[in-house]
């Protein structure tokens, strides 16, 4: 099962299902518009609307009002017909879904929602951001990536979140953690002429640590495939024995 956060109609799942074609039966359920920033938001105060389309050759494809998660949550339920995908796919996304990216994204929320229902996920990304872009130097490594998951599947409650770095070839491949980076000058404020201000999100990326060699932002700022392993469980384990020395007393004991 194949979706995005671009919509049906992008170029970026045409080329994903383009690829898997010949290695799967397909089912597309995508958006019916952009829904880019939506991350695991699905629709819980309005109705859903499906539509078949008919873009993709004799791909079965289907168009869906909501977000991202909705895609998939209907697809399991209204469109499998009994049957439960080997694989879900999200991408290719056109722009980068890296490093903080990764929580805000609706692509990875198509992989976190089938990652939650314990299918085997992937996310992929493009860093070009233009949706005409070439997008076939992805076709060996997307291949490589969707056998071997089809083949080994992934542990439960992980899902893969690949970046490919804005370029014609790549360096390699490189599993990599998430960067620590925040987006800055988020807000821009304007005045319209009938009296009263509005606000446009925007925002530019910047990276805490450019120089760490095991993230991601590092991998594709250096030409490397990032392929970053992501957990539901976002539990800080680390942090729970700290946590526990300071909590476990009984505040109604304290004076």
């Amino acid at each position: 099962m194949i979706s995005n956060d671009d919509g049906y109609h992008s170029p970026g799942i045409r080329q994903l299902v383009d690829i898997v074609k010949p290695l799967a039966d397909v089912l597309v359920v995508a958006p019916e518009s952009a829904r880019s920033g939506f991350s695991c938001a699905f629709s819980a105060t309005d109705y859903l609307r499906l539509k078949q389309r008919h873009n993709l050759g004799d791909t079965e494809v289907w168009s869906c009002s909501g977000t991202p998660v909705d895609c998939v949550k209907v697809a399991l339920d209204q469109l499998c017909h009994g049957r439960r995908p080997d694989l879900i796919l999200s991408g290719i996304n056109h722009g980068d879904n890296s490093s903080v990216n990764n929580h805000y994204s609706g692509t990875m929320g198509v992989a976190l929602e089938g990652c939650m229902k314990f299918i085997p996920s992937v996310a992929f990304s493009s860093c070009y951001y233009d949706e005409n872009a070439n997008l076939e130097p992805l076709r060996p490594y997307i291949t490589h990536i969707v056998k071997k998951v089809l083949a080994d599947g992934l542990p439960k409650g992980i899902c893969l979140n690949v970046n490919f770095p804005a370029r014609g070839s790549f360096e390699g491949v490189r599993v990599c953690r998430m960067t620590m980076g925040r987006w800055i000058n988020e807000i821009v404020k304007e005045h319209h002429p009938r009296g009263y201000d509005y606000y446009w999100v925007v925002g530019e990326y910047h990276n805490d640590e450019p120089d760490a060699e095991e993230s991601d932002q590092w991998a594709l700022n250096h030409g490397y495939v990032a392929v970053t392993p992501t957990r539901i469980d976002v539990t800080a384990y680390e942090y729970m024995d700290e946590l526990r020395q300071y909590l476990t007393p009984n505040p109604s004991n304290e004076g």
